[in-house]
């Protein structure tokens, strides 16, 4: 089974309630994105799953591809609905992260290699804060994604984002094994455009 480099899902959130929990963490530590070279700006992350045993944020954001096992953040404990939404999907999690690109920061483009359905992994993005002046390039075509939407990319390919708007984009980024749950997801939750 192969996939398109891009599937928006009939999973939908609410953005109210989204942003209601977004607010909760707005004050915490947030974390520079560690692979500087991949970007110009500010892009910054905060855990809300990460490795388990992880102690520092650091190692809480960091996405080992070695790693097996996963747990909340403390970040996690005050937020109901990002609960919700992770606990309704019907597959294991791993890396859940929060991922800020602040205005007039760019994302160069780069690859996430082994992050794609076909090599056994999926990162599924839902857009907490976003614009129509944010433009997420896939394969060398735009991405327009609205709050509360759930989108798979396959960013395994050529990919890039460029905030051009006055808001802080805050995406929801959960990446996740390939197993035969979430392959039964994908094929029931397409959305057709």
């Amino acid at each position: 089974m192969t996939l398109p480099d891009r599937l928006r899902l009939q999973t939908q959130f609410s953005p109210q309630q989204l942003l209601t929990d977004l607010e909760r963490l707005e004050g915490s530590d947030w974390i520079s994105h560690f692979v500087t070279q991949n970007y110009e700006g500010d892009w910054e992350v905060l855990p809300l799953r990460g490795p388990k045993g992880a102690e520092h944020p650091v190692m809480m954001a960091y996405s080992d591809p070695t790693c097996e096992h996963f747990e909340d953040t403390p970040f996690l404990k005050d937020c109901p609905y990002f609960r919700q939404v992770l606990d309704g999907f019907p597959f294991e999690l791993h890396s859940v992260r929060l991922m800020a690109l602040s205005p007039e920061s760019r994302i160069k483009e780069h690859r996430d290699h082994d992050l794609s359905f076909e090599d056994g992994a999926i990162r599924l993005h839902i857009p907490i804060r976003t614009s129509s002046e944010v433009e997420f390039i896939l394969n060398g075509s735009r991405v327009d994604m609205v709050e509360g939407e759930c989108w798979y990319l396959r960013l395994s390919d050529p990919h890039s984002v460029y905030n051009g708007s006055p808001i802080r984009r805050i995406h929801m980024v959960i990446d996740a094994p390939v197993t035969p749950s979430v392959r039964k997801y994908l094929t029931e939750h397409v959305k057709e455009n």
